[in-house]
């Protein structure tokens, strides 16, 4: 009789430990892919600019969950500003940076529309030169990497270039180390073309940097419109890549070059489109990501028109992948 209830209760308990794995994998099977979707400020400088609250109550009421925000800053240095100033005309707005409130006001816009700020785009000026002050804002506003989204066209000419990019990489790493939080690169179209032996300019920056001191940021569109496959760089720099930037593309397009100046990204502006509108394999790569190391996932639609509505169904499209 004692052993009848011993293997009776054993095989129940069997038959729960079935039943719970089975519920869990069901849970795993329903969790959505991205559970944090976050947003690049760049897609809403103007609203920004025109009605700050506003911006922040709208993206908080569409369920956006993170931002990234983009220099220069108040802190940053007058060749930042300078450089800023001069763009600003064509763009059709000021703004920039904390758009003229201080940290602690940048942050509680956010946070009480339920948004963190885990990263800040800069330039490498400031980054090499400010970096006591722009970490001081980082942890004010809760920010955990700090991001150089364009390397400057004069240093990127030739792969000697690259080489020097790296060294200044480690170093600017190394600071924002000592500093607590860390530096991450945003890769633009350019080195992405392929070289004789096969590899790309941007494999320099890549095995030349320390992967404790210098992490990535994938812009999906500009590296497909180098060349290059989102997945397979995924794959290869396995750990590296932390962030990312989301947007779709009407139709497959190239540069029309090596992606190397500001008049080949702005004739691709009229192809991007919101996420899931596009050619893009997005679940494709955004699992890939998932899979290796990406932490942040923001939708970038550089400067987007209706805001109101592209926004959310790119939020919408990314929030339902499972």
């Amino acid at each position: 009789m004692i052993a009848m209830k011993r293997r009776q209760f054993l095989q129940s308990t069997a038959l729960l430990s079935v039943a719970a794995l089975a519920n869990t994998s069901e849970l795993f099977a329903r969790a959505p892919l991205v559970n944090k979707v976050g947003l690049g400020l760049f897609s809403i400088p103007k609203m920004l600019d025109e009605n700050f609250e506003g911006a922040f109550a709208m993206l908080g009421k569409m369920g956006y969950k993170e931002v990234e925000s983009f220099g220069p800053y108040e802190f940053s240095t007058e060749k930042a500003k300078s450089g800023w100033a001069a763009v600003t005309p064509q763009l059709g707005f000021k703004g920039s940076g904390f758009f003229n409130k201080t940290a602690e006001q940048f942050l509680n816009a956010a946070s009480s529309n339920g948004i963190s700020i885990p990263s800040m785009h800069t330039d490498l000026d400031t980054l090499q030169t400010k970096m006591g002050e722009l970490a001081e804002a980082a942890h004010k506003i809760g920010a955990k990497y700090v991001v150089l989204p364009s390397v400057p066209d004069a240093e990127r000419k030739t792969l000697d270039d690259y080489k020097r990019i790296a060294e200044k990489f480690n170093a600017i790493g190394a600071a924002a180390k000592k500093e607590g939080i860390k530096y991450a690169y945003h890769n633009h179209g350019y080195g992405l073309y392929k070289l004789d032996d096969g590899s790309m300019p941007l494999d320099i920056i890549f095995n030349q940097t320390d992967p404790g001191l210098v992490y990535f940021e994938m812009d999906v569109y500009w590296t497909v419109a180098g060349g290059a496959d989102p997945v397979e760089l995924f794959k290869k720099h396995k750990g590296r890549y932390k962030m990312m930037h989301i947007k779709d593309m009407k139709e497959k397009k190239r540069f029309s070059g090596d992606g190397g100046n500001a008049t080949q990204w702005i004739a691709l502006f009229p192809y991007m489109t919101s996420c899931g509108e596009g050619v893009l394999d997005l679940p494709n790569i955004l699992t890939a990501a998932r899979q290796n190391g990406v932490d942040h996932f923001f939708v970038e639609q550089d400067m987007v028109a209706s805001p109101e509505i592209a926004l959310k169904k790119s939020f919408d499209y990314i929030k339902g992948l499972k």
